[in-house]
């Protein structure tokens, strides 16, 4: 730095970027990395593959924790990425509820208030009716991506901040790009009951990416799931064990 501050006072301190390079510390600092933030990864062909592989990695590896005052089993940070979704899916179409599937379509394309959910907005009035306002944000989806099938905006949300104070949306936010002529889906939630529910939401979100494939035009390609707490209410532990073993029989 001292020859440095010498050269330009007698006139030959050379370009910028000379200055620059001789500026340069010599030795660069090593780089040190955070953990990787999401924990667990499951890659799965199929919706149904996902549902009970997550469910099989929760009641192995989940630590014993509470949501809402009820006890559950728990894995943080969790990555679903399923290949092949469909809403119809022979695996939730054996292993699943009926009346759980019925009453999760029910949130998805009902726009009545959800009693289960304290008279919550349902997920069809705030994809469909954002805020009461009448914006359908799913057909705004498609006349985005038929705009420009590259965008990477096409980002929507269930989350209505003015209204949503005692009940958040675990489903909170959609986005959709198109890669090599297929629909692809990333969505958050912040959490996932995989025990009674999440084969329903995986089924409603599958449903979504068809609906959304066909105004576009193309094929239904990949969904990554990003959950932050997937976990299973107690009472349903042994009925996904039950689950997972006649699977395996």
């Amino acid at each position: 730095m001292t020859q440095l501050v010498q050269a330009a006072a007698s006139g030959r301190a050379g370009t910028i970027n000379e200055r620059r390079v001789r500026l340069w510390p010599k030795r660069v600092p090593a780089l040190s990395y955070a953990p990787a933030m999401l924990d667990t990864q499951v890659e799965a062909d199929t919706i149904g593959a996902a549902w009970l592989g997550v469910a099989r990695r929760i009641l192995d590896e989940g630590t014993e924790s509470a949501y809402d005052s009820a006890p559950i089993l728990e894995l943080e940070r969790v990555t679903l990425g399923v290949a092949r979704p469909a809403s119809v899916d022979p695996i939730v179409t054996e292993f699943g509820d009926a009346e759980r599937l019925a009453w999760m379509h029910a949130n998805f394309t009902d726009h009545a208030l959800v009693a289960a959910l304290g008279d919550a907005r349902s997920y069809a009035s705030r994809l469909y009716d954002y805020a009461a306002t009448g914006r359908d944000q799913v057909q705004w989806v498609i006349d985005r991506l038929r705009a420009d099938p590259s965008s990477r905006s096409a980002t929507i949300t269930t989350f209505e901040p003015l209204s949503d104070t005692t009940y958040i949306p675990c489903v909170s936010l959609l986005d959709f790009w198109i890669r090599e002529r297929q629909l692809q889906a990333i969505v958050y939630a912040h959490s996932i009951d995989f025990g009674a529910k999440g084969y329903g939401n995986l089924v409603e979100l599958a449903y979504l990416m068809e609906r959304v494939a066909e105004g576009v035009k193309v094929e239904v390609g990949r969904l990554d799931f990003v959950v932050k707490s997937a976990h299973i209410y107690e009472p349903d532990i042994s009925l996904m064990r039950n689950a997972l073993s006649a699977l395996a029989a």
